[in-house]
C-alpha cells in the first residue's frame, strides 16, 4: 500500500474560504429552491423562472391532481354515505311495513248476513273518552246503519247511513255507556256485512 502523503497547513482552506464556500452552497440553495423546487412542486414562482423554464405549470397541474384526488375522496366518502342513507331508508322500508301490518290488525272481526228485513246489532261498552276504530263493509247489496250510544238515561247518534255499502271511522264515547251500530237490511237481496273494531272499550255484545 501507498502512504498519502498529508497536505501541508498552506494546502488546507481557510476558514474564511469555508465560511465563502458555506454561504454560496447556502445562496445556490436558495435560487434552486426559488426557480425550481417550489415552481414544480407547489406552482409557487416568485421569480417567474419557473414558469419560463415549464416548471410551474408542472406544479400547478400536480396541485389539480391533488385537489380532484381529495374531491374524488369526499365524493367517495358521500357515495358511501348515500349508500348507508339507502340502506337505512330500506330498513325503515321495513319497518314501516311491519308496523302497517301491525296497524292494520284489528281487536273484533264481526261478519254476518242479513236477508232482506233483518236486523243487527254490535255494542261496545265503553267510558266516556274512550276511542274505538272501526271499518264496515257490506258486499252484496245496500244496508241502513245507525251508529249511537245510550247509557244512564244519555243517548246520541254518531253517524246513519241509508243504502250503504261502507263506513269507517273513529268513534269517540261522550259518556259512559253503550256505543254501537245497528243495522236493517231494506234491500231486495241479502246482504253480507262485515265489521272490524279495534281501540279502547271492555266488552262487545252481538246479536239479532
Amino acid at each position: 500500500m501507498f502512504n498519502a502523503e498529508k497536505p501541508s497547513l498552506e494546502e488546507l482552506p481557510s476558514s474564511a474560504q469555508l465560511i465563502r464556500s458555506t454561504v454560496i452552497a447556502a445562496v445556490c440553495a436558495v435560487v434552486i429552491l426559488v426557480t425550481a423546487v417550489l415552481p414544480a412542486e407547489y406552482g409557487i414562482d416568485p421569480t417567474g423562472a419557473g414558469r419560463v423554464l415549464g416548471l410551474t405549470q408542472m406544479g400547478e397541474i400536480k396541485n389539480e391532481l391533488a385537489e380532484e384526488a381529495e374531491n374524488d375522496d369526499h365524493s367517495s366518502n358521500s357515495r358511501r354515505g348515500g349508500e348507508t342513507d339507502f340502506l337505512a331508508t330500506i330498513a325503515n322500508l321495513f319497518v314501516g311495513a311491519a308496523h302497517a301490518q301491525s296497524a292494520d290488525e284489528w281487536k273484533d272481526l264481526i261478519e254476518f248476513s242479513l236477508e232482506p228485513g233483518d236486523t243487527y246489532e254490535v255494542k261496545l261498552t265503553m267510558n266516556k273518552g274512550d276511542v274505538a276504530e272501526y271499518r264496515m263493509m257490506v258486499e252484496g247489496g245496500r244496508v241502513n246503519f245507525d251508529l249511537h250510544a245510550h247509557g244512564k238515561g244519555k243517548s246520541k247518534t254518531y253517524e246513519k247511513g241509508r243504502g250503504s255499502t261502507g263506513s269507517e271511522g273513529e268513534l269517540v264515547a261522550a259518556f259512559n255507556g253503550n256505543h254501537g251500530w245497528f243495522w236493517r237490511n231494506r234491500d231486495s237481496k241479502t246482504s253480507k256485512v262485515k265489521l272490524q273494531v279495534r281501540g279502547t272499550y271492555s266488552a262487545l255484545t252481538k246479536g239479532q
